[in-house]
Parts: structure tokens; sequence; C-alpha cells
């Protein structure tokens, strides 16, 4: 096991680098094979709330790696244009210089061999509308809704549909990104478990794992920190974070990392005192049963949810394992999905209906969760589904509760 001291050292260069510009071209290319119309995809714009800092949409982003505001992207079979916002030399006082599509090394900066003012974007759309019959966009994108009333009588589809399958397929370059994320969760993880005690406050917690993958180099959480102790253990999305700690009760900890764009997703239970309890012990062995009977199953082929999948293996486990405090079994008390694939978002884009292959990164994250005992445990790691089975991406976290106990306030 690797201290936390070794594991920054390892850490620290983590984050140069990461998708060339080349694999983007690839991706555009890829896609348009397939692509029987015209893709219209809007970047974000820059937020007015200074709450907020800009980052990019990630289907945007999946296809150009551009990551300023105000961005269009349109593809055609044999076209890819991208649109930039005029320069507002105003607003680059307070937000920093922009590209514009008339500097001379625009389509050098952006990979696009076609760069235009945004203000082309609705000519150039009517131009290759006129080309075909069917529309691709985000949906619920209420600029892409008033681009499309200018093709009344165009088939209107999801981007997702040619997206999705993508996304799920992960490259060399994005597993090597999906694993540091995890690698940078995991040292968040070990320092909470390190200043964990009774009569801290569930926040100090958080701050510690946010502060520790922010100083790794990771731009953002993949997700609003949840960190529940006691009763709070139990509630499944529980992100106040504001109750105070007490000796006797478990932690739980579903934090996970943003790091180049990349996200992770981690949860571990803990004993806030350092020492589980018979009873939590018991019920986090049946949900760590679970998680390993639901791994050991990981292959090429194998369905996240349905019949005789991974759903199904970890759902019979708890259901066969243990009783509640008046007998009946467990399986009522794990209460939401299994697994979701992970990438440029914590939960993303997919089909979680399509079987498994290898290249796509998915969670396990199997839980209990017992209002009346005040105990709730979720045990989750990141996995990487390989030819032969599957690579636990954040798996130098100890799942062990023995391990854990050596852990905790050590």
């Amino acid at each position: 096991m690797r201290s936390l001291s070794a594991l920054f050292l390892m850490l620290a260069p983590l984050f140069a680098g990461g998708i060339s510009g080349g694999e983007y071209k690839s991706r555009r290319a890829e896609l348009r094979k397939s692509l029987d119309g015209v893709m219209i995809l809007f970047g974000a714009d820059e937020p007015d709330d200074l709450h907020v800092s800009f980052f990019q949409e990630p289907n945007f982003l999946y296809l150009s790696g551009w990551r300023e505001p105000g961005a269009v992207m349109m593809l055609s079979k044999n076209e890819e244009i991208l649109f930039l916002p005029e320069r507002n030399l105003k607003q680059e006082n307070f937000t920093g210089r922009k590209l514009g599509a008339a500097d001379p090394d625009a389509r050098g900066q952006t990979g696009f061999d076609r760069v235009l003012p945004r203000s082309a974007v609705e000519p150039e759309f009517v131009r290759l509308a006129a080309q075909s019959e069917k529309i691709y966009s985000i949906p619920a994108d209420p600029r892409a809704t008033k681009l499309l009333a200018l093709a009344p009588l165009h088939e209107e589809r999801s981007a997702a549909v040619l997206l999705a399958p993508m996304r799920m397929m992960k490259s060399p370059a994005e597993i090597d990104l999906l694993s540091r994320a995890a690698e940078a969760s995991v040292a968040a993880h070990l320092a909470a478990w390190k200043r964990i005690r009774p009569g801290l406050w569930e926040y100090q917690i958080a701050a510690t794992m946010v502060d520790t993958y922010e100083e790794l180099g990771c731009e953002r959480s993949a997700y609003a920190p949840i960190v529940g102790s006691g009763p709070n253990s139990t509630i499944l999305h529980y992100m106040a974070n504001r109750r105070r700690m007490d000796s006797g009760e478990v932690l739980l900890m579903d934090v996970g990392a943003e790091c180049s764009d990349y996200a992770s997703d981690v949860t571990r239970t803990v004993p806030v005192n350092g020492k589980f309890t018979a009873r939590q012990r018991e019920i986090y062995n049946i949900v760590l049963g679970a998680q390993n009977a639901a791994i050991a199953a990981i292959k090429p082929g194998m369905k996240i949810r349905g019949d005789n999948s991974l759903y199904a293996i970890a759902y019979d486990y708890i259901n066969t394992h243990g009783k509640d405090l008046h007998g009946e079994p467990l399986g009522k008390y794990f209460t939401h999905g299994l697994s979701h694939h992970v990438g440029l978002d914590v939960h993303d884009l997919s089909d979680t209906n399509a079987p498994l292959k290898a290249g796509m990164v998915i969670t396990i994250e199997p839980g209990i969760y017992i209002p009346e005992e005040s105990i709730g445990v979720r045990i989750e790691d990141t996995v990487l589904v390989t030819e032969t089975g599957s690579r636990n991406l954040s798996g130098a976290l100890p799942r062990d509760p023995d391990e854990i106990e050596k852990l905790v306030r050590k």
C-alpha cells in the first residue's frame, strides 16, 4: 500500500497533456461516416453567474476539444465547420483574450479546416439542411430549437443516437486520463481517512477531499461531494454535508475528482471512530461480497441490467445474505442501480441496455441503506472492461474492513 505522500509525489505531474488534436479530428471523421444528415452542436456560453466557472458542453468538447465559450459546430458527411463568436474587447478585459474566426491561426488552433464567425451559422445551416433530410442536435438546447425552426420539414433526431456509442468506447488516451482521475480520487479518500474523528463536521471531511485533488491539478469535483454520517449515510444523494459526526457511526463518502475533463466516481464507507460495530461490519461485508461478485462477472457481452445482469448478481447476493431487524431479506434496502458509464460526465452518455465491450468504463456500486438502524453502506469503484474481464481503476483504495480500520485516523 503506497503512502499518501508517495501518491502525491507520483500524481503531481499527472495532468500535463491529454487528448491530442488528432484524436478529436479522428472522432469527427468517424462520426461523419455514419452521419446521414446535418449535426448542429452548440458549445457552452460564458456564464453570467460569478459562482460558476466556464466548462465546455461535454458533447461539444468530445468532438472538438475546444474550450472557449460561444462556439458552434456543424457537421455533415462532407464538411465540418466551427463558428466562433466575434471578439468582444471590453469583455476580454474581464475574461481574457479569445480566438476570433478572422485570426490568422484560427484553423491551426481549432483543428477545423473551416472556421467562420458565429454570424454565419444561420446561412450555413440553411445551405447544409437543403442537402439532407435529417437534423441531429441536442433536443433540450433552446438555441438548437430556434435554429431548427429554419428547417421545419426535416426529421429531427437526437445527436445522442450517434454520440453515445462513440463515447461509451474509451480510447487509450481517455483510459489514461480516467485512471489518473481515479488515482487522484483515491488520494482524496486516503487524506479523509487520516482526518476523520468524532466531533468533526461532514463539510470538513469534504473540504479535505476537494482540496486534495485540486492540489493535484484537478479542475473540479466530478459531482457535488456526498459525505454522510450516521442517519445521513442512508440518504442516497445527501449533499448538505452539515452534520457533526459521532463515535459509533459510519461515514459514507461518495467523492470523485474531475481531472483534465474526465471524471471518477468512488465511494467508501468507514467507521468514524476507526472500528466497525459487529452489525456495521456484517452489513459492510454483505455489500463488499455483492461488489466482488459483480466485478468478477464483468466481461465483454455482459449487461449492466436486466436478467442475468451485473445488477441481478449484486441484488441476489444482497437478498440472500443477512436480514433486517424484522427478519426480512435485505434486497429491499438496495434502492438504486448498480452501474453507469463514466467519462467526460460522471454519468456518461451511454446506452445501459447495450452489452459491455472491452474499452468501456463503468462503476460497480452496490449499497444497503437501513434508516431504522442509521446504517448506510455503499462501496463503489470505477472499473475498466477488458478483453478478459476488468481492471479496477480505483482499486488502490482498500475495501477490506480490516485494512480500513488500520488506516482510518492512523
